[in-house]
């Protein structure tokens, strides 16, 4: 009786198998009477915003007014948070970096790394960990230290 060897597929798992953006939407508001809104008027007129999305075909741009009021950019993730950035007075390479920054985010919200350069790991370290007793005995004579 020959032996059948079982076909079994994968299970997905949520960026495992596959880079999932984060981000899943881009608004772009400005305004066509304030100074503040020159440079988004500027990079929405220029090519930069059309390479961007077509670079990102996963993510919706959304180019809305918003009169009277700075220019923003919106990302909205899949976690269902949303970050703005304000980008008035900006020049249109500018603008395009925060879109960027929006696009590379994750959603969550900017938490504190305590600690310092504090570098966690599962694996104890090869010489283990110092105390102020490792060593010889030391001796201290008069301002020196002998061992």
């Amino acid at each position: 009786m020959p032996i059948k060897a079982l076909r079994t597929t994968s299970t997905a798992r949520n960026g495992v198998g596959a880079f999932i953006l984060q981000c899943k939407r881009l608004d772009f508001h400005y305004c066509d009477t304030w100074g503040s809104s020159k440079g988004m008027n500027t990079f929405l007129k220029s090519p930069l915003i059309a390479l961007f999305a077509g670079a990102h075909p996963q993510i919706q741009i959304h180019i809305s007014p918003r009169p009277n009021a700075h220019p923003i950019i919106r990302g909205t993730y899949i976690n269902g948070r949303e970050k703005v950035i304000c980008v008035r007075n900006l020049e249109k390479e500018q603008i395009l970096k925060k879109a960027e920054l929006l696009r590379d985010a994750n959603g969550e919200k900017l938490r504190r790394v305590k600690g310092g350069r504090v570098v966690g790991s599962l694996n104890e370290g090869v010489r283990g960990v110092w105390d102020p007793f490792h060593g010889g005995n030391k001796e201290i004579v008069g301002d020196r230290i002998v061992s």
